[in-house]
């Protein structure tokens, strides 16, 4: 409908054309992806093209997606350019956008292809805040004093010739991202020094146009937005809506009400002084949001946007005044003509809008919204962004609404009356982040006396506060990430084989999450840059780490862990201390050996010519130092005599390329203690397994090689293996759990681990390595230990995200990376 009372007019004559939108953000961006808006004019027949960066995202919802970097004019016209070349039968009929990041580009393709809108000249100098002041100051139009900030010596030309309180604010730039309200001398020279250190497009995607700055005089007076339909050079309509006080000193948007309570004297003076201002900028045609102020000396204008407004904006318009903006911002492009729109028994409904924001940044933690809001017969839209858990960006550390509401009003009282019935059943709770997060934050002088802490890093840290403050009950509504490996069958080699068993564990928690109702994304660090940017750019609570190679080296586990800290990411399992320390088995038999845990006697080796012990005792075996998956460990690694030692040196060193672990060999049972948990108070032994090896030929050591774990040989599957053991006495049991447990935390292991034992014939028990992430694919066995206690897998995986939320509930961030042998 259009504010004429005509149901449907123009919709045959938009039918079959063709209409470019530039939007830079992608179609599942939540605040600005205007799915809606593209919908719409999809349904007045338009065929629709979109230019972004994620076009793709647009797939389901037009005709023609084309994918160039916007902010990237040439790049962005000559992916146009190629595309029509490609189809010459469309003929390209308007151009439009609803981001103020893209007015420019937009009115660089108005242009090239000569389309109805605002020429690249005159968007520039509109699109510029500062521009526009020196036009208006040079065009007879009202303007407060203002000054380029390009040297902090700018400064005292301001302080000695400007009245306080000032505005400094970003040239380009929206949702008054880096705009300040400054009383003083002392908070103008703090406030520019912040701005200038800390804005960047990653703050605010619209200063991507540029970085400059200025201040000018404070404006006081009433604010108000100007909704404007303009067609050859006519205000075809105008909307005026009141906007209450902003939150100082930030400008923080609060209530907007539609249509404006200011006299109508104002309200003239307003639309005359916008007319004036349009017309000399030369802006014929289009859909602008025109901001100003009402004062005591007139009307001043702050800003134009040649764009639509945007949240309430549309559907507040609509509602009062039954004007579509959208359809008619496409009709003025598409250069079909609009008659003007007059409104002589005033508005058809009074609407108030109030925009949801956090004093501070934080996390949500609570938010209770009535289940029926929406059916309320007076609200006519509602939208909350943010959910429980989600981070919240609060000046100065970022930008970021929750949400907003829009109601409805027989009067602009009872409009007003309704808002604050709805905020009644709106009721969130911000946290403000862990104190230990924010070291030196709370000392600040001033709102913008100490620096914005990295955005990265403060949703980093959103995500730690998330599972430190979540409850077990709500486990199921995390998004799980699995770091892991992914790889093709390829052969039947040593690596080609573990490779297999690294892809069997990913896909086996994947596939068992899922069935349980967790969202779960898969991140393979074979392509270590891929897998960096998409857990960067992921919004995962937690990621199951077993993650066992990167760049093919089982050497850069632990910096996999050490990625994720990074991150701000919360994980299971072992921090990348522990994770680098027990690659190492040098390392770990030397800090074994000092915590006097039993050991088989050992040395090691880096060259051949290194000495090597005379008091060690035949049978000795040769094991490589640094490799994991029994890799380098066959029948002939146990050596009788110095020759064969001589030789097995000879392939650790030579061969494979790793220095050499040299133990006694401890003829008997192998004991694999399971363990999960993390501290004192959940901490638990799963029942143990037992290898007994008498069965084996004689010509086999009495050991775990490669081909025992990996292969399908007859022979080792001789190998008899008791979960729980047999005949064992409680005493062993006892003492081999608590050797366990005291090699646990001397390695400082966290979630689950596996500590391997052999146990001579007299009983003595000798720790041979600890394991801190085990395999836990479906058959292994650590689950198959935990499913003797009646934990099936799912529940075995539950559990593991369960003690990993708990360790970071109960610390303090970063607690798990100072080990507990420092």
């Amino acid at each position: 409908m259009n504010g004429n009372g005509q149901s449907g007019f123009g919709r045959g004559s938009l039918a079959g054309k063709t209409v470019l939108i530039v939007n830079t953000a992608g179609a599942n961006d939540p605040l600005h992806s205007k799915k809606f808006f593209i919908k719409k004019i999809k349904s007045f027949g338009v065929k629709v093209l979109v230019l972004s960066q994620e076009a793709n995202s647009f797939q389901p919802y037009v005709d023609y997606c084309l994918t160039a970097n916007t902010t990237d004019y040439l790049e962005a016209l000559t992916a146009l350019d190629n595309f029509f070349k490609d189809k010459p039968e469309l003929k390209l009929d308007g151009a439009i956008t609803f981001l103020e990041d893209d007015v420019l580009l937009t009115a660089k393709i108005v242009d090239k292809y000569k389309l109805v809108g605002t020429p690249y000249k005159v968007a520039s100098r509109t699109r510029n805040k500062y521009l526009l002041r020196e036009f208006c100051a040079a065009n007879n139009l009202p303007v407060v004093k203002f000054l380029a900030l390009k040297h902090h010596r700018d400064l005292e030309e301001v302080i000695k010739t400007f009245r306080f309180p000032l505005v400094v604010k970003p040239a380009y730039g929206a949702s008054s991202a880096f705009v300040m309200k400054v009383n003083n001398e002392e908070e103008l020279r703090e406030s520019y020094s912040y701005i200038k250190r800390e804005i960047s497009p990653k703050i605010e995607s619209a200063l991507a146009d540029g970085l400059e700055v200025f201040v000018e005089e404070y404006i006081d007076g009433d604010e108000v937005d100007l909704d404007i339909l303009v067609q050859n050079g006519k205000i075809k309509f105008c909307a005026i809506s009141d906007n209450a006080k902003t939150k100082e000193p930030f400008f923080i948007e609060t209530v907007r009400t539609t249509p404006s309570n200011l006299p109508p004297k104002n309200q003239a003076e307003l639309v005359a002084m916008a007319d004036e201002t349009l017309e000399k900028l030369g802006i014929l045609n289009g859909c602008v949001h025109f901001e100003a102020k009402s004062t005591l000396a007139g009307p001043m204008p702050i800003e134009i946007n040649l764009r639509l407004g945007g949240d309430e904006v549309y559907p507040s318009i609509k509602g009062a005044w039954r004007v579509d903006l959208v359809e008619n911002l496409l009709k003025i492009a598409c250069g079909i003509y609009i008659p003007k729109f007059n409104f002589p028994n005033g508005p058809y409904e009074y609407l108030a809008a109030e925009t949801f924001s956090s004093a501070y940044s934080g996390i949500i933690v609570n938010l209770e919204i009535d289940a029926d809001l929406k059916r309320w017969p007076f609200v006519k839209e509602f939208a909350f962004e943010k959910k429980i858990g989600d981070s919240v960006l609060s000046p100065p550390d970022g930008y970021e609404y929750l949400g907003w509401i829009l109601v409805s009003g027989l009067n602009a009282l009872d409009a007003s009356d309704n808002l604050r019935q709805v905020e009644k059943v709106i009721n969130y709770e911000v946290a403000k982040f862990h104190p230990a997060s924010f070291i030196g934050k709370t000392s600040r002088r001033s709102p913008f006396a100490a620096s914005m802490i990295n955005v990265d890093l403060l949703k980093g840290r959103s995500k730690i506060e998330k599972i430190r403050r979540m409850t077990i009950s709500n486990q199921r509504n995390l998004h799980i990430g699995i770091a892991g490996n992914l790889y093709e069958e390829s052969g039947a080699d040593q690596e080609t084989v573990v490779e297999q068993d690294l892809t069997v564990i990913g896909r086996d928690i994947a596939k068992t999450l899922q069935a349980r109702g967790y969202k779960i994304s898969f991140f393979d660090f074979n392509d270590l840059p891929k897998a960096f940017n998409d857990l960067k750019n992921s919004d995962v609570d937690l990621v199951f780490n077993v993650c066992e190679r990167v760049n093919n080296s089982s050497l850069l586990e632990p910096h996999v862990a050490a990625i994720f800290d990074m991150l701000q990411i919360p994980y299971t399992g072992s921090n990348p201390f522990t994770l680098g320390l027990c690659i190492d088995k040098i390392r770990v038999k030397k800090l074994l050996s000092y915590h006097k845990i039993p050991t088989p006697e050992w040395d090691y080796v880096y060259s051949l010519d290194d000495d090597i012990r005379e008091d060690l005792r035949y049978p000795l075996i040769v094991k490589p130092a640094n490799t994991d998956n029994s890799i380098g460990i066959t029948n002939d690694s146990v050596v009788r005599n110095k020759a064969e030692l001589a030789r097995q040196l000879e392939k650790v060193i030579k061969e494979i390329g790793r220095p050499a672990l040299i133990e006694e060999y401890i003829d008997g049972d192998e004991y694999d203690v399971p363990i999960i948990g993390s501290e004192e108070d959940d901490l638990r032994i799963l029942p143990l397994a037992r290898s007994i090896f008498d069965a084996l030929p004689s010509d086999l050591w009495h050991i775990y090689p490669f081909e025992a774990k990996y292969t399908e040989s007859e022979a080792y599957k001789k190998i008899v293996v008791q979960r729980p053991p047999k005949n064992i006495g409680k005493k062993l049991e006892t003492l081999l759990g608590e050797i366990a447990l005291d090699t646990y935390n001397i390695l400082d292991c966290h979630d689950y681990g596996r500590v391997e034992i052999r146990v001579d014939k007299h009983n003595n028990p000798y720790v041979l390595e600890l394991n801190p992430n085990p395999s836990i694919d479906a058959e292994g066995t650590t689950v198959a230990s935990a499913e003797v206690i009646g934990m099936d897998y799912g529940d075995f995986l539950e559990e593991i995200i369960r003690l990993a939320i708990k360790r970071y509930k109960d610390n303090p961030p970063y607690y798990h990376l100072q080990p507990n042998i420092l």
